[in-house]
């Protein structure tokens, strides 16, 4: 696969950096879908491990998590809740059949992204996670905060270079309105006094630590000898860095370029003045809040470019909803529940049959086909046979029938039990099952575990076998559930349509 996909992109995932939780958002989110539990549950096992304390208590225990109040308290909890939250949103639209053309993080997004690509484990993307926090707690703390001034790039150099403090440092230039500084806090209420006499709006950011600026350097490289000894991967899909302006290769040593980015500067903007060059439309912010969506719609205002978030409350509403709703209608994820889902599938979970119908959905299709072509070729046969006979047929009186013929029954005093026999027989053998668990009541998915597509493609071989005709736009897989049922469904069309049974149901 390309690293660095020169056209054909078209929709990007963006991850976010400091500030991107929201806990009322995400707790949301998690009772609908479950990919959000089994992330948290991976987390878990490492922050137990690293912090005696589970992330998922943390945030969705009986008090609500608030993004200031981790920053207060747990500030490894709130880096932890921001990678854990990106990588859920990305989890949850892989299963709606969402497929990025690449990847892109904001500072701390950028783990995120990579453990989305494959780079790294899940659990070993907390571990980095944690590291970054240790490192900088190691050494002291690096007193300082991170401040976003409503000034572009240019000018908030220029208004550096009137302090003329080398620890001061632009960390991010999100859009040309608003670029981000980093730098020890007394320091930074200079920065900030002088902005207003300049009417120049300053935001301070909800970040445990200064990041992307000078006075991290010493940290560096023991974060970086602690990442090389975890185990690095190719990555699955394209990663951009607005840090390097590049997208990652397959030589790149990861431990060295994340220690870089302790120093060097997020360039968002230009990451995403990039992304749309290259062809990118759609802009879809995997974690909390909106922060990046609407830096996103800044960037390229006036453009035809869709920016949307995920875990974020808009109206009181997950927009997360609205997003899925979009995609879909930009046939950027699958169907909607109902339909094959409903048909194939009511049982199963519409975020799992999503996430199958992605990777196998072209499958089933070709099997369907290939099953139509089979039935019709039978079915034409049928057809032309009769015709056959009356022109082989002697001008003499038709011999008396055989008594193998004569003991076949007709299709009306077809047994029930020996169809039900026949039916067990051809399950049992295209599912490797011994036959006696095939009993009349027993369930076929819940019980015996054979999914939906199996049972589609079992019974497309029934009809086949024993010539029954197409089945109704109504047909629902669901209400023949159990081998019965059935059993039930194929005697009444061989009975409505005076089918015969082949002479071999196994052969």
């Amino acid at each position: 696969m390309s690293s660095n996909p020169s056209t054909g992109v078209t929709t990007a995932f963006l991850f976010p950096g400091q500030g991107g939780f929201d806990g009322e958002a995400l707790r949301r989110a998690k009772e609908r879908h479950p990919q959000i539990g089994r992330v948290f549950e991976r987390l878990d096992a490492v922050t137990e491990e690293l912090y005696a304390r589970r992330i998922s208590e943390v945030l969705f225990g009986e008090r609500k998590a608030d993004l200031r109040d981790l920053l207060d308290n747990d500030p490894w909890a709130s880096q932890v809740a921001i990678y854990g939250a990106g990588l859920a949103a990305y989890e949850i639209l892989a299963a709606q059949g969402a497929t990025p053309d690449v990847l892109a993080g904001h500072s701390l997004g950028e783990i995120t992204a990579l453990v989305a690509a494959g780079a790294f484990s899940v659990e070993d993307g907390v571990r980095i996670v944690a590291q970054r926090v240790a490192v900088i707690e190691r050494q002291g703390g690096v007193d300082g905060r991170m401040v976003a001034l409503a000034a572009s790039a240019e000018r908030t150099r220029k208004l550096l270079e009137l302090v003329d403090e080398p620890l001061l440092a632009v960390a991010t230039e999100n859009h040309d309105e608003q670029t981000v500084v980093s730098g020890p806090a007394k320091i930074l209420d200079r920065v900030v006094a002088i902005a207003g006499q300049l009417d120049v709006g300053a935001i301070e950011i909800d970040t445990p630590f200064p990041f992307h600026t000078p006075a991290l350097a010493p940290a560096a490289p023991e974060f970086a000898a602690y990442v090389r000894k975890l185990d690095q991967h190719p990555l699955n899909r394209p990663v951009y860095s607005p840090i390097l302006q590049r997208y990652y290769e397959p030589g790149d040593v990861l431990a060295d370029l994340l220690a870089e980015h302790f120093t060097r500067p997020v360039r968002f903007a230009a990451a995403v003045r990039h992304l749309r060059e290259s062809g990118a439309e759609v802009f879809v912010e995997a974690g909390g809040r909106a922060a990046l969506s609407k830096l996103v719609a800044k960037v390229t205002d006036g453009s035809e470019v869709r920016s949307l978030p995920t875990l974020a409350l808009t109206g009181g509403r997950l927009a997360l909803d609205g997003t899925l709703e979009a995609l879909r209608e930009a046939g950027l994820a699958a169907p909607e529940r109902g339909g094959l889902a409903e048909l194939l599938a009511p049982s199963v979970p519409s975020d799992v049959f999503a996430a199958y119908w992605s990777e196998r959905g072209h499958m089933v299709l070709e099997l369907v086909r290939t099953e139509l072509d089979a039935f019709r070729k039978s079915a034409e046969a049928e057809r032309a046979e009769p015709e056959s006979a009356v022109e082989a047929a002697p001008e003499t009186a038709p011999a008396a029938p055989s008594a193998s013929s004569a003991s076949e029954p007709r299709p009306e005093e077809y047994d029930r039990e020996r169809l039900f026999d026949e039916l067990r027989t051809l399950y049992a053998e295209a599912l490797e099952y011994p036959e006696d668990v095939f009993e009349d009541e027993v369930q076929l998915e819940a019980e015996l575990g054979v999914d939906s597509v199996k049972q589609v493609e079992l019974l497309s071989r029934v009809s086949s076998r024993y010539g029954l005709p197409p089945r109704e736009s109504g047909f629902r897989l669901a209400t023949y559930n159990t081998m019965g049922k059935i059993t039930d469904f194929v005697l009444q069309q061989m009975n409505d349509q005076g089918a015969h049974a082949p002479a071999s149901a196994t052969g």
